[in-house]
C-alpha cells in the first residue's frame, strides 16, 4: 500500500503537471504579465518552447557516474594549524581567500559561510580532513580541491565499492583551489568526463559527494547563475547552483543530465553552516585547463601581461568620454614587462584579446592567465578615444608580485573645495617627486565617496599629469566645460598601489 508521503508527492506532481499544461498548452508558454502590443506581437512570432515536465528521475545519471566519485580522507602534517574561524564541531577549514567573501554575508565565525572541506576539530592525536573528488582517467587520476589536501601528510580515497586506496598529490593550484591526485595502486578504475560546454542558467544539475562523511550522497538542483566572483581568487568565475551542498562536499563533482562534470563544488554561503541554496562550483573549462598542466608538469604556469587594471565604471566611462562602461582600464604598466614593451600606458582601455571582447578587468585577467608564457596575443585598446592594437608576447606570472613601498605623508594644505579635497604639491611636502598630495578629505564630498584618503597622491587628472593644485583646478574646469559629469584621476595610495577614480563634479563644492 503506498505511503502517505508517496501520495502527497504524486498529488503535488499531478498539480504541477496540470498547471504546466494549463499555462503552456501543446506548443509553448503563454505570459500573463501586461505587455505592449509590440511585445505581444514579438512573442507570438517567437514562442518560448519549454519541456512538458521536469525529469522524472535522475537515477540513470546517478547509476552511470556514481562509481567515478570518491571520498577523500587526509591526515595533516604537524605544521597544519587550525584557523580561528573554525569553531568546534565545524569539521572543516575556511580557505583564507574566501574569508572576505563570507564577511560580506556577515559570516566568519563557527558555522558560518565556508569552504566545504578541511581539518576536523582540534583534539589530541592525529588531525585529519575530509572532502570529495572524482576520477578522470582509467589509470586513477583524481580531481579535488586544493584546500582539502593542502598540507596533507597522507591521502586516501574511498571508492563507491568501499575500497580505500592510497593516493599521492600530483600537483596543486591555490589560485583556483584545485588539486590533482593519483591512486597509487595499479588497475583500471571507473571514471567520469569533464563537459566541453558550459551549462546554461536554469539547467538541471546533480551533485554527488561526501557531506559530513556520508559518502555517495546525491542531491539535485539547477544552475542558479554563472560568472560569480566571490573573492576566492584572482580568476573567480564560479557557477552558482542550488543543489544542496554541505561540509565534506568540497572537491566533489556537479553533473549535467548527460553525466558530464560541469563543475567542482568548492564553497557555500550559509548563516548556519548548512546548505541554503547558495553553492559555488569551479566550471569544467577552468578545471580542464588546470588539470592538464598539473598532470603534465605538477604546477600551473600562467601568462603575464604586467599591468594593473580595474573595471570601467559608468563614471570612469564618462570621464574618458566612452559610450559604454566596458573593458579593462590600465592603471599602470610595470616597467620592463610585456605590456610596457608593447607600448601600453596608463589610461589605455583594453577592449579585446585575440579578437574576443573583454567586458571587465577580471575577464582580462582570466583570459591572460589562461594562456601560457611565450604566447603572442593581439590586444585591441582605446587611447585618447582612438582605437589601436598591439601584439604582446606574454611572460611568466611571477610567484610574488611586487608591492609598492611608498609611505608618503603630508603636512600642509592648499584648498580645492569643488572635489572636497585639501591639496598640496607632493614635492613641497616631502611626499615624492610627482603629483599632488591629498592633505585632507571632506567626508561629505564627492572625493570621499570614491574612497580617496588623506596621504593619497593624485598623479594625473583627465589624462594629464599634475604637480600642483592649480593644475587640478584647471582640469576640473575643462572637464566641466566639456559637459563631463565626472573627472578621471589616477591616484597612488600610501601603499604605492595606483588606481583610476572617477570623481563626480559637484558645482556646490
Amino acid at each position: 500500500m503506498p505511503s502517505s508521503t508517496s501520495n502527497l508527492r504524486r498529488n503535488a506532481l499531478a498539480s504541477v503537471a496540470a498547471i504546466v499544461i494549463a499555462a503552456t498548452g501543446a506548443a509553448g508558454i503563454g505570459l500573463t504579465q501586461p505587455s505592449t502590443p509590440a511585445h505581444a506581437q514579438a512573442l507570438s512570432k517567437n514562442p518560448i518552447d519549454v519541456p512538458d515536465h521536469p525529469p522524472g528521475s535522475f537515477a540513470s545519471v546517478v547509476d552511470k557516474v556514481k562509481p567515478g566519485v570518491v571520498a577523500v580522507k587526509v591526515k595533516l602534517d604537524d605544521s597544519a594549524g587550525m584557523d580561528d574561524d573554525d569553531g568546534p564541531g565545524q569539521g572543516q577549514q575556511v580557505p583564507p581567500q574566501l574569508r572576505e567573501f563570507f564577511k560580506r554575508f556577515g559570516q566568519g565565525g563557527p558555522g558560518q559561510g565556508q569552504g566545504l572541506g578541511g581539518p576536523s576539530p582540534k583534539r589530541q592525536g592525529q588531525r585529519g580532513a575530509m572532502g570529495s573528488g572524482f576520477i578522470i582517467s582509467a589509470d586513477g587520476y583524481v580531481v579535488t580541491n586544493n584546500h582539502v589536501v593542502d598540507k596533507a601528510k597522507t591521502v586516501q580515497v574511498t571508492l563507491d565499492d568501499n575500497r580505500t586506496l592510497d593516493a599521492k598529490v600530483i600537483g596543486k593550484d591555490p589560485k583556483t583551489d584545485l588539486a590533482l591526485l593519483k591512486i597509487t595502486e595499479g588497475g583500471t578504475f571507473p571514471y567520469v568526463s569533464l563537459s566541453k560546454s558550459a551549462p546554461r542558467v536554469g539547467d538541471w544539475v546533480v551533485a554527488i559527494g561526501n557531506p559530513f562523511g556520508l559518502g555517495g550522497t546525491v542531491t539535485a538542483g539547477i544552475v542558479s547563475a554563472r560568472g560569480r566572483d566571490i573573492g576566492a581568487g584572482p580568476y573567480d568565475d564560479f557557477l552558482q547552483i542550488d543543489a544542496p551542498i554541505n561540509k565534506g562536499n568540497s572537491g566533489g563533482p556537479t553533473f549535467n543530465v548527460g553525466g558530464e562534470v560541469v563543475g567542482v563544488n568548492t564553497a557555500i554561503a550559509s548563516p548556519s553552516g548548512g546548505s541554503v541554496g547558495l553553492a559555488f562550483a569551479i566550471p569544467a573549462e577552468t578545471v580542464q585547463a588546470v588539470v592538464d598542466q598539473l598532470r603534465a608538469d605538477g604546477k600551473v604556469a600562467r601568462g603575464y601581461l604586467g599591468v594593473q587594471v580595474q573595471p570601467v565604471t559608468k563614471d570612469i566611462a564618462d570621464g574618458l568620454g566612452l559610450d559604454k562602461a566596458k573593458g579593462a582600464l590600465v592603471d599602470h604598466a610595470e616597467p620592463g614587462t610585456p605590456a610596457a614593451k608593447a607600448g601600453l600606458k596608463s589610461g589605455d582601455v583594453i577592449e579585446s584579446v585575440n579578437g574576443a571582447a573583454v567586458n571587465d578587468a577580471r575577464e582580462l585577467s582570466r583570459r591572460i592567465a589562461g594562456l601560457k608564457p611565450g604566447a603572442k596575443v593581439d590586444l585591441a585598446y582605446l587611447r585618447g578615444g582612438k582605437s589601436d592594437t598591439a601584439t604582446v608576447e606574454l611572460g611568466a606570472l611571477p610567484n610574488d608580485p611586487k608591492a609598492g613601498n611608498d609611505n608618503s605623508r603630508s603636512s600642509s594644505s592648499d584648498g580645492q573645495p569643488r572635489l572636497g579635497l585639501s591639496l598640496a604639491p607632493a614635492a613641497q611636502v616631502g611626499a615624492g617627486d610627482e603629483g599632488v598630495a591629498v592633505m585632507d578629505v571632506d567626508p561629505d564630498g564627492p572625493a570621499a565617496a570614491k574612497g580617496i584618503e588623506q596621504g593619497d597622491i593624485i598623479l594625473d587628472v583627465a589624462g594629464s599629469s599634475v604637480s600642483k593644485p592649480s593644475e587640478i583646478a584647471e582640469r576640473v574646469k575643462a572637464a566641466e566645460a566639456n559637459g563631463r559629469k565626472a573627472v578621471l584621476m589616477r591616484i597612488k595610495s600610501t601603499k604605492g598601489v595606483t588606481r583610476f577614480v572617477a570623481v563626480a563634479l559637484n558645482k556646490a563644492g
